[in-house]
């Protein structure tokens, strides 16, 4: 290993490593050098992380740590850095604790005042976000719909008025029991995207109505294989079916209250939707800018 590669780190710290997320060319100098300099990896899979490491020429120690044994081991390692190893934090690809394992370690160790050092790196979710063409100024990050039907549709119902755009991680073998379930919750024309297999040979980013993406995925059976990720048009409403008169008294309140207990009070007064008030303010404040 060359001096060069080597990172300056800290004692008893824990460094949060991302990984690519297809192409190996998107990991950093940095985490390369953190990988090559800490006393141990804890990795989600040491198969898979053992591949990267390989093609990196990195030789390191190895902790498994999962979602099966997380809660049991994250004792073990904050006992390693309280002793003042350094470890990495690694998940199978992506940024770790995003969809994947992390939390409870790095919980017991802020908990415990060792020192968490995130670097920055891929995240397929804001990678799909970045090319939708959908707003990202405000958006909803939910990981994977639930697996049953019934709960699946709850949780879009819970989601029919979220302004903000949604982001979804989906597998292969569900994705079309969810664009279904969009169109029968939703309607089929909320505007979804379909990211799949982001930078991969083979990757493809798709969007149309939810409708018609669904009829589009069901035509080829490749179009629903890899690693995908959902980006959805927020709730629009309709702010011509609002009454004047609720608009002209949330202006008023806007002047003495803030905008949330504004929208609130506005909509018990005249009987309306008080995130229709709330989300017609935030595009009129969105306008003035």
């Amino acid at each position: 290993m060359n001096q060069d590669d080597q990172a300056d780190i800290s004692a008893s710290t824990l460094y949060i490593v991302p990984t690519p997320i297809g192409n190996l060319g998107d990991i950093t100098q940095r985490a390369l050098a953190v990988l090559n300099s800490v006393d141990l990896i804890a990795a989600e899979d040491t198969r898979h992380t053992g591949l990267l490491l390989q093609h990196f020429a990195i030789t390191a120690k190895m902790f498994p740590l999962h979602d099966h044994n997380e809660q049991q081991k994250a004792e073990h390692l904050l006992a390693k850095l309280q002793e003042g190893q350094t470890i990495a934090l690694v998940s199978d690809a992506g940024t770790p604790l995003i969809n994947d394992p992390g939390y409870h370690l790095v919980r017991r160790c802020r908990e415990a005042g060792i020192r968490v050092v995130p670097l920055p790196g891929a995240c397929a979710a804001i990678t799909a976000l970045c090319a939708a063409g959908l707003p990202s100024d405000r958006f909803c990050y939910e990981g994977f719909l639930p697996a049953k039907t019934k709960s699946r549709k709850d949780t879009l119902q819970a989601l029919i008025e979220e302004p903000r755009t949604l982001i979804f991680y989906e597998s292969t073998h569900r994705l079309i029991d969810s664009l279904q379930d969009m169109v029968e919750v939703w309607g089929p024309q909320r505007y979804v995207v379909l990211a799949r297999e982001l930078t991969k040979t083979w990757e493809n980013i798709h969007g149309a109505p939810v409708g018609e993406l669904l009829a589009w995925v069901q035509e080829v059976e490749t179009r629903r294989r890899g690693e995908m990720v959902l980006i959805v048009e927020g709730h629009k409403v309709d702010t011509e079916a609002l009454p004047a008169e609720a608009l002209r008294t949330l202006a008023l309140l806007q002047k003495e209250l803030p905008l949330k207990k504004a929208a609130a009070l506005a909509a018990e007064i005249h009987g309306v939707k008080k995130n229709a008030l709330y989300k017609y303010a935030l595009d009129e404040q969105e306008g003035d800018k």
